[in-house]
């Protein structure tokens, strides 16, 4: 038997929607016409705003930028998913000497702005003698705020998976380690990777926070441009604001095909099964953690695997 969440739209539901998706097209147009005019009208459509990006060396160091700006979030990004996991599990343990230090460390660097820890880092450490270049500056700031955000998305993730998954785990012998490696983490990584990407595209876009503390990235770039003849400030902004643009929407194509692929996968189907309360618990996470390790070779009874 199926039920029905919503009533069926009637006639003048729909034409009413209508009406309104007509408007709401009408005002944006009008918005980007007049945004579109203002910036004729100031000239900034003029060739000799946008000569500069006529010379190869520009954009050759606009690329370069471009490669440190990666290089910055790919780092960041790694150690950040790295520190998400370890925090993650630290905050689920039994044992308060772990649970509640994780807690506060999670906490705090999750209050922390990131500008203001790489400013810390950056400025703050040579008061003490320690100096540390910007690259590090940006990519342990960058590590230590989005891991802490992490840790709690899966930390959630976790959390919102159903009991009898966790106890259908000990029930065919599974240690705590197994259960969590085996059963919880596939699961709320699957169920959480839209909330994980969305945080990584935050990662990227905060790279461009660098630039205050002069690390070469292309925000930085952007505003050298900006101060070249002419003034081409919007149109760096344009240009610069465009990569970013293009950078973000292929992190989140990688991530739909991602999403895709493990839909697709026998493992972690297996694994999504177990949340069907009309199947067996047990057999279903047997069946999962087979796919995952091959048979044989999980723990069991608390018996190394073979």
């Amino acid at each position: 038997m199926t039920s029905v969440l919503y009533d069926v739209p009637g006639p003048k539901a729909i034409l009413r929607n209508r009406i309104l998706g007509v408007a709401t097209v009408i005002v944006v147009l009008a918005v980007l016409g007049f945004v579109s005019y203002q910036l004729w009208q100031s000239g900034q459509f003029e060739a000799s705003r946008w000569y500069v990006f006529t010379f190869s060396a520009v954009w050759v160091q606009i690329f370069d930028a471009l490669g440190r700006t990666l290089a910055a979030f790919g780092l960041a990004a790694v150690l950040s998913l790295i520190l998400g996991f370890v925090l993650a599990i630290g905050r689920l343990s039994e044992h308060a000497w772990v649970r509640v230090p994780v807690t506060v460390v999670t906490e705090f660097f999750r209050a922390v702005p990131v500008l203001v820890f790489m400013m810390l880092l950056y400025y703050g450490l040579p008061v003490i003698g320690v100096r540390m270049p910007p690259y590090w500056a940006v990519v342990i700031a960058l590590m230590m705020y989005n891991g802490s955000v992490l840790a709690e998305v899966l930390r959630a993730g976790i959390e919102s998976l159903p009991r009898g998954q966790k106890e259908a785990g000990y029930a065919i012998g599974l240690r705590k380690n197994g259960v969590m490696r085996l059963i919880l983490l596939p699961q709320a990584v699957r169920a959480m990777l839209p909330v994980i990407v969305a945080q990584l595209v935050v990662t990227m876009k905060d790279t461009a926070l660098g630039f205050i503390i002069t690390y070469p990235e292309l925000l930085y770039f952007a505003k050298l441009l900006g101060s070249q003849q002419g003034r081409p400030i919007l149109q760096s902004a344009f240009i610069i604001g465009g990569i970013y643009i293009v950078m973000c929407l292929i992190l989140s194509g990688i991530a739909k095909y991602i999403e895709i692929r493990t839909r697709r996968s026998p493992k972690l189907r297996a694994i999504a099964n177990a949340h069907n309360p009309a199947a067996d618990d047990e057999s279903t996470l047997t069946e999962a953690i087979a796919l995952q390790k091959g048979a044989g070779k999980h723990d069991i009874g608390g018996m190394p695997g073979i």
